[in-house]
């Protein structure tokens, strides 16, 4: 098939790797010709365009596709995208994020392309936005919906969420789990060495946070409950791997008070690092207040890394409470402190919960596994098109 990938950035980002390992893993296999179509990756979030290239992806960077709602670069983007679709014929477009999928799929309608897929890597509306922003996303979505012949989601939690906001039918949705690099995450790591590049001890109680440093990953509740932590246990440290628009606030924060000299910033990290950083953790946290299925959860728990995360969205499909790690509600300060001190202290625990974990997620989130279900979605939709679709794969 020629399948051509639309997605808003190509920043470090947890729908950027998904597509990324999708795209790797269709051009590996030699059967699928592959294009990527990408915007710029502005902010301080970093990029993993170099890295398809450097695998032989055919990429193309419109400039005027930008996350931020702007009708003069929309208008633009979308030509660009309509006069990319005629030119390349696609078999299939797959768009990814909100922006991507609203412009690629109505593009892929007005050209007429056989299978239109739409990955959910998380709604682009929620409860923390305006009303009527959030009204805007939700008919947007009901709306390119309908032009869609099939809906991937990352987490059964979305489907739901979906579908009671009334994008789209039941039987458009497929749930097909965030692959992974599950090899680097199984393998083991120097973690003495990797602690010292962060300035660690062996003797520190680590805990860790993978995310942006933006709003809505819960940074500041988990610098109040890690205050706690702080004075409880002198040797508790605070690991954050990540960079955004937040962060000198967040220093300022960290400079102050009990956190004073207990939070490491260690900035933007190159992915094929993020395995190791995981592995010199003792506890992983996780306090979004939204995600699709935060890939962090499932990347620790390989690890053999027990989590605490807030009940949000998909975490509850990965974190089971009391067996893989704890989940609390949203916001929640005191119990967050509670189960920090609580794992730091108990290190036959920490080895229960992550050993749990890894037994449990390692065969369900390899990125040769999401590449092949994929696949098969193509697959079942084109041959549902019949004489429609250009290119007949073996129905």
């Amino acid at each position: 098939m020629k399948i051509m990938h639309v997605i808003t950035r190509f920043i470090l980002g947890g729908a950027q790797e998904n597509t990324l390992y999708t795209v790797e893993g269709q051009h590996a296999s030699g059967r699928h010709d592959v294009r990527l179509v990408t915007g710029p990756a502005l902010g301080p979030e970093g990029e993993l365009l170099e890295r398809a290239k450097r695998s032989g992806i055919r990429t193309v960077v419109l400039p005027h596709l930008r996350r931020a709602i702007c009708p003069w670069h929309d208008t633009l983007a979308f030509v660009q995208l309509c006069l990319l679709m005629r030119k390349h014929r696609p078999d299939v477009v797959h768009t990814h994020s909100s922006k991507a999928g609203i412009l690629g799929r109505l593009a892929a309608r007005l050209c007429r392309v056989p299978v239109i897929v739409h990955t959910i890597h998380g709604l682009p509306f929620h409860p923390y936005q305006c009303v009527l922003l959030n009204w805007l996303y939700i008919l947007l979505e009901r709306w390119c919906a309908r032009y869609s012949d099939g809906i991937i989601t990352v987490a059964e939690a979305m489907t739901r969420q979906a579908l009671a906001a009334r994008v789209g039918r039941p039987g458009l949705f497929r749930t097909i789990y965030s692959g992974l690099e599950v090899e680097t995450f199984l393998a083991e790591h120097d973690r003495a060495a990797v602690r010292r590049r962060y300035g660690l001890s062996a003797d520190d109680l680590v805990v860790g946070k993978v995310a942006r440093l933006s709003d809505l990953k819960g940074h500041a509740f988990l610098f109040d409950a890690f205050k706690e932590v702080a004075k409880a246990e002198p040797r508790a440290k605070l690991l954050l791997i990540g960079d955004g628009w937040r962060r000198a606030e967040y220093e300022r924060r960290a400079a102050r008070g009990a956190l004073a000299g207990r939070v490491v910033f260690a900035g933007l990290i190159p992915p094929d690092e993020v395995p190791a950083a995981i592995h010199a953790m003792d506890v992983l946290v996780h306090v979004s207040l939204r995600e699709g299925l935060a890939r962090v959860l499932p990347q620790a728990l390989i690890s053999g890394v027990p989590v605490v995360s807030y009940d949000v969205d998909g975490a509850h499909e990965v974190v089971v409470d009391g067996e893989t790690g704890v989940l609390l509600p949203p916001r929640e300060i005191e119990g967050l402190t509670r189960a920090m001190l609580s794992l730091l202290r108990d290190p036959a625990l920490r080895r229960r919960l992550g050993e749990t974990g890894r037994t449990r997620l390692a065969s369900l989130f390899g990125a040769n596994v999401m590449v092949k279900r994929i696949e098969e979605v193509y697959v079942e939709l084109a041959c549902k098109k019949g004489p429609r679709a250009r290119t007949r794969p073996a129905c």
